[in-house]
């Protein structure tokens, strides 16, 4: 076993709960309230409800719960589903160190788990803290193909490890795991997010899925290359990947404690735009922006955000990664939440022609901020002459302009409200405040199962 390998797999193993920094507790309690969320309201989606039905029949049953309906569900089933719904709004958490989405890639296969095994709140968010630790050090150690999305990709390690410690596996189990689950990720493609291919949604789903998987591997025998990390990270998913990067400060910073959250319901790469246009509204008298005067706007931003040009997406995917139609129903409706991106939203005459009037150019200078800073500069132009600039170098919500625990109590209740009703919904997030000293984890999805 290499120097890296047994250290971070020792650490996955040995990790207790009271090792956790009160920090890393609060921010695990508030990563789980804000995941299963964004999966409740998800699995609303027409395609999730119809996947469900198709996978799930109403008498299979099984030990884990669908967080949209309350249905239960096999293991392998549940954790495909709600990691699928979990990604269909653009609203779930991510890492901006690590260029991807950590939580949603490792809770739903580790609620399903944990609910199927019979564990105890603290059990589940030691596990939680350690998944997601492994999982984003490998996105922050390789530098995964500009072709490829992140999703699918190095959070199945992150799942694996997650239910690996879950169930008790030693450090040379969770090396095993890792090495296994390394060669379980996707071929997952960039430009599905830009042409608005909603396969892309399944990926997350795919990786829960597959780290469940691992574990049943490697219970049954099945073993992996000796470092799968550095061959799938090192050659194939990436042609870099930085062994060092996985140690530094191990044990010390945690990086579940430096994610962000979104409230914009897009790619976070329009965020900063979006911010920018909330700036401007501010300081105007009504707190708006006149979507109707407005003749121009122009978005100065850094690489990965300017590839986010389309002016006419053709879908809501296709739309939450697209800044001009992002900008065009933010300017419309005063925000970007759920509703904005809506399939009669896309297909809105003045939303679309609005989104016309949108240009998206790179500045090299803010490419040269990444990945420290995100920046957009955004000059909107009215029919009047009138102009308006600002810019911004990070994202509302990021690790270094964190939202609030009212904004995320705010974004908790707009989607778990609709979707489980007000009883529910309050009874959920108490459990999820109260996770550590709960005895059992299935507590926690008792709420929400059909009578």
């Amino acid at each position: 076993m290499s120097d890296y390998q047994e250290r971070i797999s020792r650490f996955a193993a040995e990790l207790s709960f009271e090792k956790l920094p009160s920090a890393v507790v609060e921010r695990a309690m508030e990563v789980t309230a804000d995941t299963i969320a964004v999966i409740a309201a998800g699995a609303q989606e027409e395609e999730i409800q119809k996947l469900t039905a198709d996978l799930v029949e109403e008498s299979q049953g099984g030990p884990a719960t669908l967080l949209g309906n309350g249905r239960k569900a096999p293991l392998l089933e549940a954790a495909l589903v709600n990691g699928t719904a979990g990604t269909f709004l653009e609203l779930d958490e991510g890492n901006q160190f690590s260029r991807g989405h950590p939580a949603v890639h490792v809770v739903p296969a580790l609620l399903a788990l944990g609910e199927t095994l019979g564990v105890s709140g603290r059990e589940y968010i030691t596990a939680l803290v350690a998944g997601y630790e492994i999982g984003s050090r490998i996105g922050t150690a390789a530098k995964i193909r500009m072709s490829m999305h992140p999703h699918g990709t190095w959070g199945t390690v992150g799942a694996a490890v997650a239910c690996g410690r879950l169930s008790g596996v030693d450090a040379g189990g969770i090396r095993e795991l890792i090495n296994i689950s390394a060669s379980l990720a996707l071929a997952t493609s960039r430009k599905t997010m830009l042409e608005g291919a909603t396969v892309r949604n399944v990926y997350s789903g795919v990786s829960n899925h597959m780290g469940l998987l691992a574990l049943k591997l490697y219970q049954a025998g099945f073993t992996g290359e000796s470092d799968g990390l550095k061959t799938v990270y090192g050659s194939v998913i990436s042609e870099v990947f930085e062994p060092a990067a996985m140690l530094e400060k191990l044990g010390e910073r945690f990086e579940i404690a430096r994610n962000y959250f979104k409230r914009h319901a897009c790619c976070r790469y329009n965020h900063s735009a979006l911010d920018v246009l909330g700036m401007i509204a501010e300081r105007l008298p009504d707190g708006r922006i006149p979507a109707d005067e407005v003749k121009e706007v122009l978005v100065e931003t850094y690489s990965l955000a300017a590839q986010l040009c389309d002016q006419n997406p053709t879908n809501m995917l296709a739309a939450k990664f697209s800044i001009p139609f992002a900008v065009a129903t933010y300017l419309t409706h005063g925000h970007a939440g759920v509703p904005c991106f809506r399939r009669e939203k896309v297909s809105d005459a003045a939303i679309q022609a609005l989104a016309d009037c949108v240009t998206v150019r790179e500045n090299p200078e803010m490419t040269a901020m990444m990945p420290d800073k995100r920046p957009s500069r955004v000059t909107v132009r009215l029919k009047d002459g009138t102009e308006f600039t600002d810019e911004t170098y990070v994202n509302k919500g990021d690790f270094e302009s964190p939202y609030g625990p009212e904004d995320l109590v705010a974004k908790y209740q707009e989607l778990a409200v609709p979707a489980w009703g007000q009883d529910r919904a309050d009874a959920v997030y108490s459990l999820v405040r109260r996770l550590p000293s709960l005895e059992r984890l299935g507590e926690l999805t008792a709420p929400l199962r059909s009578s």
